[in-house]
């Protein structure tokens, strides 16, 4: 048997971290078993789904790894419609599924409860298709339905618990549940692995597959994603989106060593490993049955591990398009003109100790292609204190003197200032660093003043001491 997993998602919205698991899950399992991914796109709901959403789901697939070109698909769901209603049909002249007229207010008036299932009203009416009918299975009223889990077991669901659920519309569209199943019959799917919230579907799609003669696929359910409060991450609510941390600089091979760490762990007290070892020790049996928890805080410092670990050459090129902008990322701030590739590159292993996204990489380096600093008040305030001024006068005047335009002699050039004052460098340089950067915190102050130059940092200290006296 060869091994044939999918991923399935619905073109209809941005693409949602838990998916990007979901997917990297197959596509690894897909791998180490020789098989084949399949891409589905889901994209019955045409009042929600958009061309770009599915254009966004193939452009993240590609980001975290799983290329276009190197698996099956992408195919639509709506391309099927007509499978899913043969197979519809072929349940109903079976008398595996029957139609039914029944509203909602009539189940609970009949049955007095507003929280039970349907209670089977319809099946020996013998109605046939009509507005306002939809097509119900006949699930069975003994057995069990035993569901073969590689991550959950042998989860079991008593058939009488099960309600006649709806497989088609009134105008004769299956639902999810039938055209999930059907799909997945028409192209050979062979393991299904998703999350816990589809547990509950499982049953019910294990029924249609035996109903309609074809064995079941293997399952895993793996468990749901949550945030800090140990709720669901929602799209509402958290911060979920694929695309958004790509934007902010997060790497791909740190967010998806990240993502298969929620509810799994590499052998030995490590986390940050190479892919490779991923691949190899992965297996879906290990994942754990708990809620995995995303915590951003860890992501990012994942992150900024994996920055360190590059190249200098390597970290320039990443930079690129926070330097310049793209069509989802922001322009930087400073006319495209100023921007100096060179003295990126000297100051960029200054900036890449620094930073845990890229996007940081901006207000890093924005002082040298700015005409003039930024204006942070809370900096200015925060460093622009009584005696500002004079350090400000004593800084101008040392700087002025030097021959030795370097970061050692800058440093001692304002160390002698501070100590003239009874102070220490870091009370001495904080004014100073405010004046030529526009912020408290940044790059070590005196390679960026060096690389800076004499004029543009003179000329700096000078209007921020013009702004004290005014």
């Amino acid at each position: 048997m060869t091994v044939r997993v999918r991923f399935a998602p619905s073109p209809t919205g941005m693409f949602h971290v838990g998916g990007a698991r979901s997917a990297l899950q197959n596509w690894i399992y897909a791998q180490q078993h020789g098989g084949v991914f399949v891409l589905r796109i889901e994209d019955t709901d045409a009042a929600r789904n958009r061309p770009e959403w599915t254009e966004g789901i193939i452009s993240a697939l590609d980001w975290i790894g799983i290329e276009r070109g190197t698996y099956e698909g992408p195919y639509f769901q709506s391309s099927y419609a007509a499978d899913h209603t043969a197979a519809a049909t072929r349940l109903y002249g079976e008398g595996k599924a029957y139609y039914c007229d029944c509203k909602r207010e009539d189940v609970v008036a009949r049955t007095g409860n507003t929280h039970t299932g349907y209670d089977g009203f319809c099946r020996d009416r013998a109605l046939g298709p009509g507005e306002g009918r939809a097509l119900r299975f006949r699930t069975p009223d003994e057995g069990e339905t035993v569901v073969e889990d590689l991550v959950r077991g042998k989860p079991t669901f008593e058939n009488k618990l099960i309600e006649d659920f709806v497989i088609a519309r009134s105008d004769g569209s299956a639902v999810f549940l039938l055209a999930n199943v059907v799909d997945d019959m028409s192209m050979g799917i062979t393991h299904v692995f998703r999350a816990e919230e589809h547990l509950p579907n499982t049953p019910k799609q294990q029924l249609l597959w035996e109903a309609l003669g074809v064995t079941p696929p293997v399952w895993g359910h793996v468990p749901v994603i949550v945030n800090e409060k140990r709720q669901k991450l929602s799209k509402r609510r958290d911060k979920v989106a694929l695309e958004s941390y790509r934007d902010e600089g997060y790497l791909a091979a740190a967010m998806r060593n990240y993502l298969m760490l929620l509810g799994w762990a590499p052998s030995g007290d490590r986390e940050i490993v190479p892919w490779s070892v991923v691949e190899a020790e992965y297996r879906i049996e290990d994942v754990n049955h708990a809620p995995a928890f995303f915590d951003v805080k860890k992501l990012r410092a994942f992150n900024g591990e994996y920055i360190r670990a590059l190249t200098a050459n390597e970290f320039t090129q990443v930079c690129a398009p926070w330097l310049t902008g793209t069509e989802t990322i922001p322009a930087p701030p400073w006319d495209p003109a100023a921007f100096d590739a060179e003295a990126f590159t000297t100051i960029a292993p200054l900036a890449q100790t620094r930073i845990a996204v890229l996007s940081e990489i901006v207000e890093n380096v924005d002082f040298l292609f700015l005409a003039e600093p930024v204006s942070d008040e809370a900096s200015w305030a925060k460093a622009m204190k009584e005696g500002a001024a004079d350090i400000l006068d004593g800084a101008a005047a040392a700087f002025t003197e030097l021959t030795d335009w370097s970061a050692e002699a800058l440093k001692t050039a304002l160390e002698q200032v501070g100590e003239a004052r009874g102070l220490k460098l870091g009370k001495t340089q904080a004014p100073v660093r405010v004046a030529v950067t526009g912020r408290t915190v940044g790059l070590p102050l005196f390679e960026s003043i060096e690389l800076l130059g004499r004029e543009r940092t003179l000329a700096r200290i000078s209007a921020a001491r013009a702004r004290l006296s005014a």
